[in-house]
């Protein structure tokens, strides 16, 4: 048994886990894209109050300095599959490299709040990029029985993004003494913070030059060769390379371009794309993202100290983690609708629990507080409200868009479908500030309205996908 396991075979065992680990390897170097998209979409959490005291601005703007990523994570989703397709998968990544690593450096470096934007704007184009070109990569080169879990790689590596960059922040503003703007390597904290998302630019474009390029792309510019090389690493000697070829050529052919045209129905739009968007619009107006990117100033608002507040945001990622891990185990066991309309109702709950909270605040200033009891059911209510969401509809709502369209208008669908997310996205992402000035008790309550008809609107409006074959959707 020994001996037989030492001699390498091609397809043997022994070359069986080799190529698996190499496999992993490019699935995670692709992955790393969404680690970036979790962490550049949440380092700003750190920063909010900074930039607020660096640049003298208001809540309007204030909130449309930290949202405007948004628009542009929109135009650099809307391009990536495009660009990808005529310049390759890798150079796309090496671009969003190059974007990223840009935007932290002139984050880090700003003179006004409006170059500041712009560099956000760079940024989220690269945001946008990677949260296209992941999934696709590694769809594209993972071997059919393992797709499934690689192509999960994107997810959890957001999730693992963004708690990253939520201990990165504690810990600068713990090197700087609990404030923002306090001084650190002749920089403001919050500065330092910012620009420590070129590290793992870095990182992402150097493992974007050591990884192959998609077989799909190769065969499409006419290097069949290349991709014969490529498939042969990627699933092993004893795969038949030239039926492999023919089979992605005849895939190819056979794939229609997306057509909005197509989306057309009764109201302005087919149904079944009016449920797309309704589930992208929910996701977002939860208000799930106020937790991501504003929480230390949130938390600050209403009396916890700044070095608190930051352990308290980084807490919440780790629970988000935690939670998506929930929803990757459950969601093929227990359905897509279950895990849903639960978290829905748990999530209003929670919402509702902290709404309550804050809406005993005393005092103005810098002298607010919470009584002891109302402080301890706002830490926990917002924990569970990110764990319900993240075992729910954080997961979930990819999962049904990406399963719910029938196939001839499945690309064109999921596009409308995600483009009214991060739409939804900006809009509470650029109205918190001004709300919360309003009434944060009262911002809360909203989110937890749409909690809560989103339980209705998942039970009468949204198919539900398990067990059934993509084929079947239609």
């Amino acid at each position: 048994m020994t001996s037989t396991a030492q001699q390498p075979a091609a397809g043997g065992l022994s070359a069986r886990p080799d190529r698996l680990r190499h496999v992993v390897f490019i699935a995670a170097s692709a992955a790393m894209g969404g680690f970036l998209f979790g962490y550049d979409s949440a380092v700003i959490n750190g920063a909010v109050e900074g930039i607020r005291g660096r640049f003298d601005v208001g809540a309007a703007t204030l909130g449309a300095v930290i949202a405007v990523a948004l628009l542009g994570a929109a135009g650099g989703a809307m391009l990536a599959g495009r660009l990808a397709d005529r310049v390759g998968r890798l150079r796309v990544m090496q671009l969003a490299a190059l974007l990223f690593l840009a935007s932290s450096i002139g984050s880090m470096l700003p003179f006004t709040a409006w170059d500041l934007s712009f560099w956000r704007i760079v940024g989220g184009a690269a945001i946008g990029m990677a949260s296209v070109i992941g999934p696709t990569y590694i769809a594209e080169v993972a071997p059919t029985e393992y797709r499934g879990r690689l192509i999960s790689f994107q997810q959890a590596a957001v999730v693992l993004g963004i708690a990253v960059s939520q201990l990165v922040n504690w810990m600068v503003l713990t090197l700087a003494d609990g404030d923002q703007r306090g001084s650190l390597l002749g920089l403001e904290a919050w500065q330092v913070m910012l620009g420590i998302a070129a590290v793992p630019a870095v990182v992402y474009g150097v493992l974007a030059l050591r990884i192959p390029e998609s077989p799909r792309y190769l065969i499409s510019v006419g290097r069949t060769g290349e991709a014969k090389d490529v498939l042969r690493r990627l699933e092993g000697e004893q795969v038949d390379l030239d039926a492999r070829v023919a089979e992605i050529e005849l895939a190819m052919r056979s794939d229609d371009a997306p057509r909005f045209r197509d989306l057309r129905g009764r109201f302005g739009l087919l149904p079944i794309v009016w449920v797309g968007i309704g589930l992208s619009v929910f996701q977002q107006f939860v208000g799930i993202n106020v937790i991501f990117y504003y929480s230390s100033s949130l938390w600050q608002s209403v009396g916890i100290d700044p070095s608190s507040s930051f352990f308290y945001s980084f807490t919440t990622s780790v629970i988000n983690i935690v939670g998506t891990v929930i929803a990757m185990v459950l969601i093929d066991r227990v359905g897509r609708k279950p895990l849903a309309v639960t978290g829905s109702a748990g999530m209003a709950v929670s919402l509702a629990a902290v709404a309550w909270a804050f809406s005993h605040k005393t005092g103005t200033g810098n002298d607010i507080s919470l009584p002891d009891t109302q402080a301890a059911v706002a830490l926990i209510a917002a924990h569970t409200f990110v764990l319900f969401f993240a075992m729910s509809l954080g997961v979930a709502v990819w999962v049904l868009l990406g399963e719910m369209f029938p196939s001839r208008i499945r690309a064109a669908a999921l596009g409308v479908a995600a483009c009214a997310q991060w739409i939804a996205n900006w809009l509470v992402t650029a109205t918190f500030p001004a709300m919360s000035e309003w009434n944060l008790s009262g911002s809360y309550v909203i989110y937890a309205i749409f909690a809560t008809l989103a339980v209705p609107f998942i039970i009468k409006w949204v198919p539900e996908t398990k067990g059934r074959t993509l084929e079947e959707m239609g």
